[in-house]
């Protein structure tokens, strides 16, 4: 739990504009200490050695960040799904099937998406929104 609150705290910092800001000045007092030191091979081992760690990290730490916003949206897929009366419930445990069960699943609903698409003329009944916007649209076109 340490590490994942950790992470979070990094990754939220890191992705600050501020944090972007401090990254563009640390290059540009790099690039301007570049005659100083004439462009030498540790002038450049620097910036070299300085990104590639960064970047090894970060991929951590992304791929973090990225594990737990997975899991979030799956916890807030699977409630929804749980709650819906016409839900099928046997979908709330995807995470336990193989990659060819989950290929002919996918399958079957897209079957079933486009019978659905096929019974219908339109898929999606219309909501107040777009009559709204077709109200405006015509008034915009006179």
């Amino acid at each position: 739990m340490k590490f994942s609150k950790f992470a979070q705290a990094l990754s939220k910092w890191t992705g600050s504009p501020r944090t972007f800001l401090v990254a563009i000045l640390l290059i540009c007092a790099w690039a301007a200490t570049g005659p100083m030191f004439h462009y030498n091979d540790t002038w450049q081992l620097i910036i070299n050695t300085s990104t590639t760690i960064i970047t090894f990290l970060m991929v951590f730490l992304i791929q973090n960040t990225q594990n737990r916003d997975t899991d979030q949206l799956h916890i807030k897929i699977d409630e929804l799904l749980r709650v819906t009366k016409d839900a099928q419930n046997a979908v709330l445990s995807l995470d336990n099937l193989d990659q060819k069960e989950l290929h002919d699943l996918r399958k079957k609903y897209k079957a079933m998406g486009d019978k659905e698409a096929a019974d219908h003329t339109q898929p999606f009944p219309e909501c107040e929104a777009d009559e709204t916007r077709k109200a405006s649209s015509q008034t915009a076109d006179h």
